[in-house]
């Protein structure tokens, strides 16, 4: 039976009203993680002490997140708890999270990373913080491995793509996006773009329109005004509220050149487009732009300050 995630969070909400839903996730799982040969409907509610009805929307809701699966054997229709599956405890385990990520991505598999962290989300875990004090911070690792050349080239794009599926896991949350904030986000080389998706999944947990064009290095050239510029009137076209264009590089040669060519379209808009470049920008390098830092965290912070001080 497929649930549409608006359904899914309308029985969560009913369930809401009379029990615990991560307190029946988290008794589900203790439960059946000794259950090898699996367990039935009716044998879970007696052991949860939920009523056969109820127990049976949570089984179908918890089956559509990932967490259990179902096999009809007979007569029987048996749940089993998918591996890899753990309960945590927020805010208290958050400290917990960011090793463990780090030790499946580098030593586990694929699917430990993206277990822990659809986990993490079923818990009750905050999507920004787990993407920026858990998800962010194994890029730098990452890269110091291969610096420290604890690995090759092959190896680190592998656990670089692994991070950006992580990425896209926070982007299929279904969040109420408010119309008034917009914001394009890219890279200027491939070197800055997991960065680049860090931003737009943190974007995207706080209700912001996303677009994310991701590595455009081949764009920089002299019709990247007139192609951007149509982008623009894509994306904003009945131009409500803000539009916050986010260019993220490695180089101050990069940034110049987008922030000047988005300079002279954000003159022509006549409406409330900002500038910001994420990266080193050199002292001696004037560019102009609405905010330059070199810190992800202080890009989120300005871009929701200012689209509050908008309304």
């Amino acid at each position: 039976m497929k649930i549409s995630l608006y359904t899914m969070s309308q029985i969560h909400m009913n369930m809401g009203k009379g029990y615990s839903s991560e307190q029946i996730r988290q008794k589900l799982i203790l439960i059946l993680d000794g259950a090898i040969s699996g367990m039935s409907g009716v044998e879970i509610s007696k052991k949860m002490g939920v009523s056969r009805i109820t127990m049976t929307k949570y089984l179908q809701v918890f089956a559509a997140e990932g967490l259990l699966r179902q096999k009809n054997i007979g007569n029987l229709n048996l749940w089993f708890l998918e591996p890899g599956q753990e309960s945590f405890m927020f805010p208290d385990d958050y400290f917990k999270i960011l090793p463990l990520y780090i030790e499946y991505l580098i030593k586990g598999t694929e699917s430990q990373v993206y277990s822990l962290i659809r986990n993490c989300l079923h818990s009750g875990g905050l999507a920004n913080r787990l993407i920026l004090e858990v998800v962010f911070p194994s890029i730098a690792y990452v890269e110091k491995l291969y610096d420290d050349a604890k690995i090759g080239a092959s190896e680190k794009h592998l656990l670089e793509t692994t991070i950006s599926k992580s990425l896209q896991i926070f982007n299929q949350i279904q969040v109420v996006s408010d119309p008034k904030k917009n914001v394009i986000v890219f890279a200027s080389s491939e070197q800055s773009t997991l960065d680049s998706e860090t931003a737009s999944a943190v974007y995207h947990s706080n209700g912001w329109n996303v677009s994310h064009l991701g590595d455009m290095s081949n764009a920089i050239n002299v019709l990247f005004d007139l192609d951007f510029q149509k982008l623009v009137g894509k994306i904003w076209k009945q131009k409500p509220g803000i539009l916050v264009v986010v260019v993220f590089s490695k180089t101050s040669e990069d940034l110049n050149f987008f922030a000047d060519s988005i300079n002279s379209i954000k003159e022509k808009s006549g409406k409330p487009m900002k500038l910001i470049l994420c990266g080193r920008v050199s002292k001696k390098t004037k560019m102009r732009s609405d905010l330059a830092s070199e810190k992800i965290e202080d890009i989120l912070q300005w871009s929701q300050t200012v689209s509050q001080n908008m309304k």
